[in-house]
């Protein structure tokens, strides 16, 4: 069995600090004498600042060449021995596991661990790794380079390590609460996303993640980001449970103005669901990670807005201002609703963003990509802010990002739970029903009201759905000819909302 291996450092200011950009087989810059300084946020922030007045360098891609030659599967197989995981046996309620680069995740990155005033950078070897086939054709004992980690807790019991967390590719990372399996992503930041120029990806290129004291439910993860257009420092206080919620912090540093950015990006994919199928010929009724975008606006209005794989790219903007919160959600939660027994998708997270400081005028806004494979992220949606980044001005973010079943709504409030959609016998009109649960199946003193940005709205009606314990709206949409309409329905009683208002936008295909 191996162990894990760390390179020892102390960190005594910034000189120090900058000393860890360099690769882990260098060591460590010798530090000036003095007291020691704790590892901080301020740390990685003096970090992304120095190196904000550089020149960008493309990190080299670093993977040995019995490594590419793994399949997509034969990657996937590869497994950590946990007996060499970087805490052992300590006790402490959180395990770290390293993973290689390979396959798609090409570029190597730096994970450290900090122990009290110590900077441990971790260094993997294969003996700590079960390979599917022949062992890899190197030295035990020879460092392996790193495209990211995982790491583990206590989600379903005390005697299980669940995996709960995982940074890896670019600046994505993706978390789960207890109970469900991976599934949409989020990033640390968004530049230039659907825009003619094409998308920068950002990536987070250093990681310090702190030891946990024992018995704590929570962990701090930083993570240094690089690109061509800025830095950032970031800082994520994870506590992984019923709801996996994140607080999360950054601090970006712009190399030029940014126009495109978008803060508290998340990514997931949609293929198709009752509400638009299209010519698509699958056994299961739908495959998605998330069926919809949910806001909540600064003034209260809870809004849903169903999700689709459109014909052409399609940018939506929605809210002036910040929101008290947005996020992807899935709101399919029977096996029934998608058959599939292996990608589950009836069991992926939502995430909700809840906005905090430097969070002002802005637009979540929602890009939905034309896509044929479920392997595909084609959802996109974050707070990008009217303001654009400018050079020597560092921008400060603050968020709670929350992965969990559903975002909560007030008691009593309705909420959207499906979007039907269908072709009249004539082919001129459609159908809509669109069902509420959570207000009451009673529809008395209910109003219902839904406009069209073009086109026609015709048959408004408003009827119980007892095998719901709910109430289904219905209308039917004569498009006139046109290409595209914003559709809009409210149900209120005394002119005030009892439920989501669903929105929608129909495109001609």
């Amino acid at each position: 069995m191996g162990i894990m291996r760390v390179s020892l450092a102390r960190s005594f200011g910034v000189l120090a600090l900058l000393a860890l950009l360099s690769p882990p087989s260098s060591g460590f810059a010798p530090a000036r004498p003095g007291r020691p300084l704790a590892f901080s946020f301020d740390s990685v922030v003096a970090i992304a600042r120095q190196l904000a007045s550089s020149r960008y360098t493309l990190p080299p891609e670093r993977v040995p060449a019995w490594l590419e030659r793994l399949d997509a599967a034969q990657y996937r197989d590869i497994e950590f021995d946990p007996r060499a995981g970087v805490w052992g046996e300590a006790p402490v309620a959180f395990r770290l596991t390293p993973l290689l680069v390979g396959f798609n995740f090409r570029t190597a990155v730096n994970v450290s661990v900090i122990d009290g005033d110590h900077v441990r950078t971790v260094a993997a070897t294969p003996a700590m790794f079960r390979f599917p086939g022949v062992p890899p054709p190197i030295r035990p004992d020879r460092d392996l380079p790193l495209s990211g980690f995982r790491l583990q807790g206590h989600l379903s019991s005390w005697r299980r390590w669940d995996d709960f967390l995982q940074f890896q590719g670019a600046s994505d990372f993706r978390a789960i609460a207890r109970g469900e399996v991976f599934g949409l992503s989020a990033r640390g930041l968004a530049i230039d996303t659907a825009e003619p120029s094409g998308e920068e990806f950002p990536a987070f290129t250093r990681f310090w993640i702190e030891r946990p004291r024992p018995r704590a439910r929570t962990i701090v993860v930083y993570a240094l980001l690089e690109s061509r257009s800025a830095t950032g420092a970031y800082r994520f206080v994870v506590t992984p449970g019923v709801v996996t919620a994140m607080d999360v912090e950054l601090t970006l540093f712009p190399r030029r103005v940014i126009h495109a950015v978008g803060i508290a990006p998340l990514t997931s994919m949609f293929m198709f669901d009752s509400s638009d199928r299209g010519l698509r010929d699958d056994y299961r009724p739908a495959v998605a990670d998330s069926d919809g975008l949910a806001i909540t606006t600064n003034v209260g209005e809870h809004v849903w807005r169903p999700l689709a794989n459109p014909a052409k790219l399609q940018i939506s903007s929605f809210t002036t201002e910040a929101p008290r919160g947005f996020g992807l959600v899935q709101r399919a939660r029977r096996l029934c609703d998608f058959e599939d027994l292996q990608a589950h998708y009836e069991l992926r997270p939502s995430a909700w963003v809840v906005p905090g400081r430097g969070f002002g005028q802005g637009a979540v806004e929602l890009i939905e990509i034309p896509s044929a494979r479920s392997t595909n992220d084609n959802i996109v949606a974050f707070f990008r802010p009217s303001e654009p980044l400018r050079p020597g001005h560092p921008a400060h973010f603050e968020y709670r990002l929350s992965w969990l079943a559903d975002p909560p709504l007030p008691k009593g409030f309705g909420e959207v739970i499906a979007t039907r959609s269908g072709a009249r016998a004539d082919g001129k009109r459609r159908f809509f029903a669109i069902d509420f649960a959570g207000a009451g199946s009673s529809i008395a003193g209910l109003r219902v009201a839904v406009s069209a940005s073009t086109g026609t709205v015709s048959d408004v009606q408003l009827v119980p759905n007892p095998a719901i314990r709910g109430f289904r709206a219905t209308f039917e949409f004569g498009p006139k000819r046109r290409e595209l309409s914003e559709l809009r329905l409210q149900v209120t009683r005394a002119g005030r909302p009892v439920a989501e208002t669903w929105l929608y936008r129909w495109t001609a295909r």
